[in-house]
């Protein structure tokens, strides 16, 4: 068993709420405080996402910290004080003050003996194989005790003798992101050249990712292209979405790989090649036309797929359809191919993973018999 190891940055990044210059002093300076008003947009907001746009170097977890030991107070009109957790809802009118002298420990990943899939490794970077169900790293909203445990930058820190440091203590190495119910390629950087290098690459769109997807229903078109800005949900703020105005630019092409008529319904088989890489893109996308991802119920999927039944239909037969019927507890979504040119070395290089199993399984059972009438 390789040692534990422990990333150290070569100097503190981490930022501390009394970093932030003061939007106005409540007291001597001594004491630091920053005092700010509840008003328009930010009534109604919770704590910590009012402290994070506020405090804008301070991250959600900091700032939940930070609530947590009461270095942060909140102030009604009539003076008086009321405890509010990190989740609460601030009102019109109320002050709410940051004790700056507070300090907070760096947050800082750790080391985690967990499995990892190396398909490539150099002295420069390292490819992964990511499994469904594993963070990339850290969320900031995390608590104390989940948000070191389980995810790829753990297991990176156990595996790998280095990582770069320029995505800071929670992030070494990581330079782009598959979401956690996402499986596949992604790619690590070891020493910060090629953190940098790489991180342009995909701003300039010189990093090719490939995906596989079962969406439910049959897609009209053999091959197509979604180009659909993304914006964040005003309603939701867990999802993303295309119905907003002044989103970021996105684009995905697909094409048809397999068309199921299956005693589940109807489904089809994507490959899709992302130019951009927005959070939840090909998702949303595909959600957007009316085709949600197999088991992504954030946007539009069924937790349960049930098989379909002739009308009019028994009650022991729909009985026996709800005992067949298929629960999802992924997204069918697998970053399968990625393409690049090696930062160091300037050598092209092209990865594959296939399909994993309980994917592959999902596909047998929608190749099996149609249902008879």
């Amino acid at each position: 068993m390789k040692p534990a190891r422990q990333y150290v940055p070569s100097e503190d990044t981490s930022h501390a709420l009394d970093k932030e210059p003061a939007e106005k002093s409540a007291g001597s300076a001594a004491e630091a405080q920053r005092v700010f008003a509840v008003d328009g947009p930010s009534i109604g907001q919770r704590l910590d996402q009012f402290l994070t746009s506020r405090l804008h170097s301070v991250s959600r977890a900091q700032a939940q910290q930070s609530i947590d030991r009461n270095c942060v107070s909140v102030r009604g009109i009539d003076g008086s004080t009321r405890k509010l957790k990190a989740s609460g809802k601030l009102r019109a009118g109320e002050t709410v003050t940051v004790l700056g002298e507070a300090a907070l420990p760096a947050l800082r990943a750790e080391a985690e003996d967990i499995p990892l899939a190396i398909v490539y490794e150099d002295a420069f970077l390292a490819v992964i194989d990511k499994p469904a169900g594993m963070m990339v790293h850290a969320g900031s909203g995390a608590t104390d005790s989940a948000r070191n445990r389980g995810t790829l930058v753990n297991a990176l820190l156990h595996h790998m003798a280095t990582l770069s440091a320029t995505g800071g203590p929670l992030r070494p190495g990581i330079v782009h992101r598959l979401d956690k119910q996402t499986s596949g390629l992604i790619v690590v950087a070891k020493e910060d050249a090629t953190h940098r290098r790489l991180s342009k690459m995909f701003a300039d769109r010189e990093v090719h990712k490939t995906y596989i997807a079962l969406v439910h229903g049959s897609v009209k078109l053999d091959r197509g292209t979604l180009d659909a800005s993304i914006s964040r949900d005003r309603q939701r703020r867990t999802r993303m979405t295309t119905r907003r105005m002044g989103g970021r630019t996105a684009v995905s092409h697909y094409r048809v790989l397999e068309r199921f008529e299956s005693r589940f319904g109807h489904f089809t088989l994507l490959e899709i090649e992302i130019e951009t890489g927005r959070t939840h893109q090909i998702r949303v996308h595909l959600s957007s036309i009316g085709h949600p991802v197999v088991g992504d119920t954030l946007y539009g999927a069924p937790q349960n797929i049930l098989p379909r039944l002739q009308a009019p239909a028994t009650r022991l037969q729909k009985t026996a359809a709800l005992e067949q019927a298929i629960s999802v507890d992924r997204n069918f979504l697998h970053a399968t191919r990625l393409k690049l040119t090696h930062p160091g070395s300037g050598r092209s290089m092209e990865f594959e993973a296939p399909l994993p199993t309980d994917l592959q399984g999902w596909l047998t059972r929608l190749r099996s018999p149609i249902l008879q009438k």
